[in-house]
């Protein structure tokens, strides 16, 4: 059934204004956290002028410099340690055929839908009961837990766009199992690997939850830092904080995106 331009148009109208308030009504509140990050007075009900001294202070407060330092080594260890494990269970799920690969498909995958509080408080349980002294590498084995699921899923997606025959073609010109998975299947796979990756690293970044429940002392992560900060008010160094962490997170979201469909690509 053919729909006449006359009718078209209003329709198109309806969804172009539904659209907008959609995004109005998402990142009205980001722009407005931006707009006082810049404010001149040190709260953030009242304009006083422009200043960018708010953000010059982030790169000299110790106690912000020490979460950002402690967030990132969690973040980089637990992606490096995600990125691997990730890859090789997703290429066991969809390569080989073993007892039970159902049932470990679904508790590999099951971090995606479990809460948050419900992985922090299995986690400190878990630490608790084998005397495992909290610290940072806590927080980094809490967040491989997450991040692992998140690599598997973005690398078992690119592998169903893959040839399984290549590797075939590889074992029958005498390559090695081995060297068939790192000349072979590797190359193919890095664009999900990174794009993985990518998103494994702000997941971890962002984390609150699951740090605060199995950070040690002196082992506080940049989000932890900020809810500390926040309990006496939302200061513009929180807001200019925040935005340099949306920003940080879009453009890592963007870059895995685009590495994503590069993959898809080819």
């Amino acid at each position: 059934m053919n729909i006449s331009p006359s009718r078209k148009k209003p329709r198109v109208i309806w969804q172009a204004v539904f659209s907008v308030i959609v995004f109005i009504f998402m990142y009205l509140p980001i722009l407005v956290l931006a707009f006082y990050s810049f404010n001149q007075s040190p709260y953030s009900a009242t304009w006083q002028g422009f200043t960018l001294d708010w953000y010059r202070k982030l790169f000299t407060d110790d106690r912000i410099l020490s979460a950002l330092t402690n967030s990132l080594i969690v973040a980089f260890c637990a992606t490096a340690i995600s990125s691997v494990l990730g890859t090789l269970m997703a290429v066991g799920l969809a390569r080989y055929q073993f007892f039970g690969k159902n049932l470990y498909r679904g508790i590999s995958y099951l971090p995606l839908i479990i809460p948050d509080i419900a992985i922090a408080v299995a986690t400190l349980v878990f630490l608790a009961a084998f005397a495992i002294p909290l610290s940072l590498w806590t927080i980094v084995a809490a967040h491989v837990v997450f991040c692992l699921a998140y690599v598997g899923l973005v690398v078992g997606a690119r592998l169903t766009n893959l040839d399984p025959h290549l590797e075939e073609a590889a074992l029958d010109l005498g390559a090695t199992p081995v060297q068939a998975f790192i000349q072979v299947l590797l190359p193919q796979l890095m664009p999900g690997i990174l794009a993985g990756c990518m998103l494994a690293f702000i997941l971890s970044l962002d984390d609150f939850l699951i740090a605060s429940f199995t950070a040690g002392s002196g082992s506080n992560t940049l989000p932890m830092e900020i809810f500390s900060r926040i309990r006496t008010g939302v200061k513009p160094d929180i807001n200019a904080l925040s935005v340099i962490l949306i920003l940080v997170s879009a453009i890592a979201a963007l870059v895995a995106e685009l590495i994503r469909a590069s993959g898809e690509k080819k």
